[in-house]
């Protein structure tokens, strides 16, 4: 039986065993990462973009995130020719927030997965839309809903545990 694991904002993911992993993302992004070679993957969600502080690092940032998430899944045996990356989240509501910190994510996100030469194969990421994800470890197989509402009771089995 598969596990099933919601992951808030600020964590990395990458399960020993076939997953689903479950996010919601509005401004910040999510980034699913798999194992060709493997049959693998994780996730990691992030809400900023870049911290430059080192003294304060944490995968809130999408440059510690991104980092963090790339070394366990070498620690696990993978090598970067046999990993894809898919990005999504990002999303702006002008009458919300007066910075797009969600383009600021998009980009730090590609940036990142550039600076260590990871195949970007897919992206939802930007317009006004929050996401509801849904990302099956082992098939690569990704679920994305938009909606104009992120509620806290949107999800089964997570809805008492959030």
């Amino acid at each position: 039986m598969l596990e099933n694991y919601f992951l808030n904002p600020g964590f990395v993911y990458v399960p020993q065993e076939p997953s689903v992993v479950s996010a919601v993302v509005g401004s910040a992004v999510c980034v699913c990462i798999y194992d060709r070679k493997r049959a693998c993957g994780g996730m990691c969600h992030f809400q900023y973009p870049l911290i430059t502080d080192k003294g304060k690092t944490t995968p809130c940032y999408g440059n510690v995130a991104i980092y963090c998430f790339l070394r366990m899944l070498f620690s696990q045996g993978s090598k970067k020719k046999h990993l894809e990356a898919q990005i999504f989240g990002g999303a702006w509501n002008r009458e919300h927030a007066n910075r797009d910190i969600g383009r600021e994510n998009i980009n730090q996100a590609k940036k990142d997965l550039m600076k260590y030469s990871i195949l970007l194969a897919s992206e939802d990421v930007g317009g006004e839309k929050g996401r509801k994800l849904v990302f099956h470890t082992r098939s690569n197989e990704i679920a994305v809903l938009k909606v104009d509402n992120l509620r806290s009771d949107d999800w089964y089995p997570y809805e008492k545990t959030r």
